[in-house]
């Protein structure tokens, strides 16, 4: 099975150069930082093929090691890019994707941002035919409203949109209500990403059982994608790869091709190795 992670974070120190928001040390996962040689080494040991690089809110709004990352290991890693949605002139959508490796735009507002700041984004991505990563835990609703204002927007809300002060499975029950009718709209997906996060349990995690099975009933394993968000794992990297590899004993061996790789490389346009071959010939 060829594995795609759909969310990693790596990231640097701050620096005088490249210096990090004042309070952002405050929310990092952890330390040191994971660079992208460590990652590979992490990725190889668990027999994941290759990773979508998602640069962490805590670091600002940057792109370089992540693009650079993209570029040392191109058949490794794509990236979900950082933006400032308070500052639409510094970005032109329209090329955003010129840079070898970027894949679309990630955007989070759990922390300093809201959707009332994204009012210019949605149109503009939507014309350059971007996929957007969001991030917006407590207003699952106000995305799917954004969903359906630009059916052609490409949507994925990350880790079923559950915040990451969740600790148990009543919090992933809670946070997938509001998100299971968004399944209606063909141009959303989700992210089956970093739920040993939100558990006291270990591999093979059978609580998250029912809860991914409603998911993929719903949205359709088409638009399921697995990822970890690696540096808060609790838990090993193989055991939270395998228990999702091995279907997490509710979904069919297609299913799991789907949610463990193939989702992600169809919605970013992201093809496999052989994908990319058979469309080539």
């Amino acid at each position: 099975m060829f594995i795609t992670d759909a969310q990693v974070h790596i990231w640097g120190p701050s620096t005088s150069e490249r210096p990090w928001p004042a309070d952002g040390a405050a929310r990092t996962h952890r330390v040191p930082p994971i660079d992208a040689d460590e990652l590979i080494g992490e990725m190889d040991a668990a027999g994941v093929n290759r990773t979508v690089l998602v640069p962490p809110s805590w670091e600002g709004d940057y792109n370089d090691l992540v693009l650079a990352a993209a570029a040392k290991y191109p058949d490794r890693f794509g990236v979900m890019g950082r933006l400032n949605l308070r500052d639409p002139s510094a970005v032109d959508l329209r090329h955003w994707n010129d840079s070898p490796g970027m894949l679309g735009v990630r955007l989070t507002f759990h922390v300093d941002t809201t959707l009332a700041d994204a009012d210019w984004f949605w149109p503009a991505a939507a014309d350059a035919g971007l996929p957007v990563m969001v991030f917006n835990p407590g207003h699952t609703p106000e995305v799917g409203d954004v969903a359906r204002r630009f059916p052609e927007l490409r949507i994925v809300l990350d880790h079923l949109n559950l915040s990451t002060s969740a600790i148990s499975e009543e919090d992933i029950a809670a946070a997938i209500e509001p998100l299971l009718p968004l399944a209606e709209l063909d141009n959303v997906a989700v992210k089956v990403s970093a739920l040993p996060c939100a558990i006291e349990e270990s591999y093979p995690f059978p609580s998250l059982t029912s809860h991914v099975r409603r998911v993929v009933d719903a949205f359709g394993a088409e638009r399921c994608m697995w990822g970890s968000d690696l540096s808060r794992l609790p838990c090993p990297y193989p055991d939270w790869v395998n228990a999702m590899a091995e279907g997490l004993g509710c979904l069919t061996p297609e299913e799991t091709e789907w949610v463990m790789g193939r989702a992600v490389s169809s919605w970013l346009d992201w093809p496999a190795p052989d994908e990319a071959q058979a469309k080539r010939k």
